[in-house]
């Protein structure tokens, strides 16, 4: 039989096949764009999410075409391409025929402080002001700038206590690059005795005697879970290795703002502080997992770790940072170790722990920033240095971010058994013509406190008898001047927004209590179930913790709802 006279499935022909396989088509050219923006670099899966990053900031978006040539060079399949670029709120997915985003994006910050601070009609003063097919204009998350809100971000420079025509000014100037700040140099932190300590340590050191020094000091992990910082590192060693090491970097619960405070002026501190962590449990690489709200703090880290190569401290490549893409949830240690593999950060079930089953399967020691910033000072200066200031019956210092109605917003290091009333008098006191009202602990994750309750130390294990706990210690200070109704469906749309729709009763619990909460009175008994269903069985903390900012507006500020 001749072979055109063959059947198949490439035969052209009404009914007879198609000259394609099915789905997009690999465009040349799109493929050779890529080939040459990824260069050397190696084609694991892992590194998906800094490759999008590569597309994004040299296009201004993801072109269909653009995601099917990564996914071919890639050698993954289109789907698991396209899930990851549509799961991050960073990556702007251009469809064939569609129309791409304007060069210049404008995010508005819209979590409680800016919004207190005018975030919403500085938003809609700057859509009815500039032509959106030039400039987009959008809401996002906490950028963890708190301290001068409102803040908003043009392109990657961030503008603080922003105004219409300070954005307008910056637009003009084209300053969309983000500004430096001045800060302690890998030379200058050496001159007053940088990694004397680790140098040491790796050659004689004992591991278990600074893991000792850590349990003495009282150390807790300062992310929000508060589990004994030293403890961890025997758990970790305790499995074969290879071993990791992770840094949780994505600092995204609203009103936070600590570990860009420290990272912005002394990042060796940290930096010591991980390679001593590292060297204990013996990492075999240490991966730095940094929110891309932070393009400034990126930019240091970047500099100050090819120092290190460049001294010879680290071995290049020994400290992988790797750029969120705009996902609260990855501040969950286990959807923060999918995203650094490359994919959705999508919380794990457990067990198996992190510490056992972690990055790549293998086991993994998780720290905050904060957390690491003190393990080398508790090194240099001694476990008093935490254990012993003592305030209210408890011991230790705490990093308090606090924004809200006070005259001077910031990061102040008290003692861990401050109250608000301590805190606020560390902030210069209530702004001039308001009363405290309220106040959330620990980022909208605590819920809100009334100001009847001044005399509670904000710290691990005192809030949980009032149905809150510190967190990551984000205060936020609210007056007579706000309304808590308001506030608590701030912090709902918010969960609602970073909601990773895995699970059910986070996904749709959010999205209810939502709508319920904008009725003018609430229906609390519904609202009630509903609390039940998402803390009961929602897989992370996100879900479970929804619920407090309903329950405790319910509880201590009926006459609101």
């Amino acid at each position: 039989m001749a072979l055109d006279e063959k059947k198949g499935v490439w035969k052209s022909g009404k009914g007879k096949g198609r000259k394609t396989p099915k789905g997009r088509q690999l465009d040349d050219q799109a493929w050779t764009d890529v080939q040459q923006l990824l260069g050397e670099r190696p084609r694991r899966p892992d590194l998906l999410i800094e490759y999008l990053h590569l597309l994004q900031d040299h296009y201004g978006h993801l072109s269909a075409r653009h995601l099917r040539a990564l996914a071919e060079e890639m050698r993954l399949s289109m789907a698991e391409v396209y899930e990851v670029a549509t799961f991050y709120a960073h990556f702007d997915v251009v469809k064939e025929n569609d129309t791409p985003p304007p060069a210049l994006t404008i995010r508005v910050c819209d979590s409680l402080s800016c919004e207190l601070a005018g975030a919403q009609q500085l938003k809609a003063a700057l859509e009815d002001g500039l032509d959106p097919a030039k400039v987009r204009v959008l809401r996002a998350p906490c950028m963890g700038r708190c301290d001068v809100a409102p803040t908003v971000e043009l392109g990657h420079n961030h503008i603080d206590q922003a105004t219409s025509e300070k954005i307008l000014a910056a637009i003009k100037a084209n300053k969309t690059h983000p500004v430096i700040p001045k800060y302690q140099s890998l030379d200058l932190y050496q001159t007053k005795g940088g990694y004397r300590l680790l140098s040491q340590l790796r050659k004689d050191g004992n591991p278990e005697n600074i893991q000792d020094k850590l349990l003495d000091a009282g150390l807790r992990g300062l992310g929000g879970a508060g589990f004994p910082s030293g403890r961890k590192w025997s758990f970790v060693r305790s499995y074969d290795g290879p071993r990791y090491l992770a840094v949780n970097g994505d600092e995204g619960e609203p009103g936070t703002f600590k570990d860009r405070y420290h990272l912005e002026r002394e990042p060796h501190m940290f930096l010591e502080g991980m390679l001593i962590a590292a060297w204990a449990i013996n990492a075999e690489t240490c991966f730095i997992y940094m929110r891309d709200e932070y393009p400034a703090v990126l930019e240091i880290l970047q500099c100050e770790i090819k120092a290190l190569e460049d001294t010879g401290l680290v071995a290049p490549g020994y400290i992988d940072l790797r750029r969120g893409a705009g996902a609260y949830i990855c501040g969950e240690e286990s959807a923060m170790i999918e995203s650094i593999e490359g994919k959705r950060g999508l919380p794990r079930h457990r067990p198996p722990f992190v510490a056992e089953v972690g990055i790549f399967g293998k086991p993994t020691l998780v720290h905050n920033v904060e957390t690491l910033h003190w393990v080398t000072r508790i090194c240099r200066e001694g476990p008093e240095i935490l254990n012993s200031v003592e305030k209210n019956g408890r011991k230790g210092l705490r990093n308090y971010s606090v924004s809200g109605r006070v005259n001077a917003p910031g990061v102040y290091l008290l003692p861990a058994g401050s109250t608000i009333l301590d805190i606020i008098d560390a902030a210069g006191g209530m702004l001039a013509g308001h009363t405290l009202k309220a106040y959330q602990p620990g980022g909208p994750s605590s819920g809100l406190l009334p100001a009847t309750l001044n005399n509670v130390p904000l710290d691990f294990d005192t809030l949980q008898e009032h149905g809150s706990f510190i967190g990551s210690a984000a205060v936020v200070v609210l007056s007579d001047h706000d309304s808590v109704k308001a506030a608590a469906l701030n912090m709902l749309r918010f969960f609602e927004d970073e909601s990773c729709g895995q699970c059910t009763p986070c996904r749709v619990g959010c999205e209810k209590a939502v709508k319920l909460m904008q009725a003018n009175t609430w229906d609390q008994a519904l609202l009630e179930d509903l609390c039940t269903a998402m803390a009961d069985a929602s897989i992370c903390g996100l879900g479970q913790a929804a619920p407090n900012p309903i329950r405790l507006t319910i509880k201590h500020f009926p006459n609101e709802v």
